[in-house]
């Protein structure tokens, strides 16, 4: 891991965008969790990108797993778990005998990551619906709490990083991976036709800067790695449907998805039958201080 680079965007006025687009495009997908995590259909729609299309001399979750500092037996939460793709992946490359314990504020998420895990050779295994700002369990029982691309859904990501702080064992590693407001920005771009500002509305709630300055406020200290990665779109069809499964794609009108289905054929049709797009997505990670 590499030390944080300090930086600003190059987009003017990011903190006026950021807050546009979290008080309309974002805050309908915060008050709609139920609708978009009951369970992983939609979020498939979005995965599928990345699991079909991904360039990377290392895939993603292969490399968070690379990223964390985990040792046979610990403790590990992983608050806002979704449907435990990532554990499933990549537990060939953790330590043995992790004792897991997967956390969602959608009960079906956690019982649908809980029937993925259960057959893996972790040590110990248990699920939890819980809401991230109010964690339901003890201070100092994780030796490593792991948050992946979930802060951006809540209205107060600082109160739910001073949570995951509480319930870390003094020495414990809090990682965080989320994406910055330039990313897949190519995709973005096509959006305009539902009024959309051309920036990833997860990465404007919570982008790298915000991510750096909420862990510093409560750690002291952050650590920061970028995943290198692009996408490289064959089918135009993933990209309508990941683009429409979520806010305001999902309650666009016939005739805004008719000129969004024309705006991916042009897209492609410049790109000769494909459509690239570099990501920004990274992990942070901080350690709680001893005594």
């Amino acid at each position: 891991m590499r030390a944080w680079p300090r930086f600003g965007h190059a987009q003017a006025g990011p903190a006026v965008i950021a807050r546009r687009i979290w008080e309309g495009r974002m805050a309908a997908i915060v008050t709609d969790n139920a609708g978009q995590y009951g369970d992983s259909r939609k979020l498939a729609a979005r995965a599928r990108l990345h699991s079909q299309y991904s360039v990377a001399e290392t895939g993603w979750f292969p490399w968070v797993a690379g990223q964390l500092p985990l040792r046979t037996g610990d403790h590990v939460l992983d608050i806002g778990c979704g449907p435990g793709w990532f554990w499933a992946a990549a537990v060939d490359q953790l330590p043995q005998a992790l004792a897991l314990t997967l956390a969602d504020l959608s009960p079906g998420m956690v019982d649908e990551a809980l029937r993925r895990c259960a057959p893996l050779p972790f040590g110990a295994l248990r699920g939890e619906a819980a809401d991230a700002t109010v964690l339901p369990f003890v201070d100092d029982a994780f030796d490593a709490v792991v948050a992946m691309h979930m802060l951006y859904h809540l209205p107060d990501p600082g109160a739910a990083i001073a949570e995951m702080a509480r319930v870390l064992k003094p020495g414990g590693y809090l990682a965080v991976t989320t994406n910055d407001i330039g990313n897949l920005r190519a995709l973005h771009e096509l959006t305009a036709v539902f009024g959309s500002d051309p920036v990833d509305p997860a990465g404007a709630a919570f982008g790298f800067e915000d991510a750096e300055n909420l862990l510093r406020a409560q750690f002291g200290e952050v650590s920061f790695a970028r995943h290198p990665a692009r996408l490289r779109i064959t089918e135009p069809d993933d990209v309508f449907l990941a683009l429409t499964s979520y806010p305001p794609g999902d309650k666009a009108s016939q005739a805004q998805l008719a000129r969004f289905r024309e705006a991916i054929e042009a897209a492609f049709a410049r790109g000769n039958g494909v459509l690239e797009a570099d990501k920004q997505i990274g992990l942070f990670l901080s350690r709680k201080a001893r005594g």
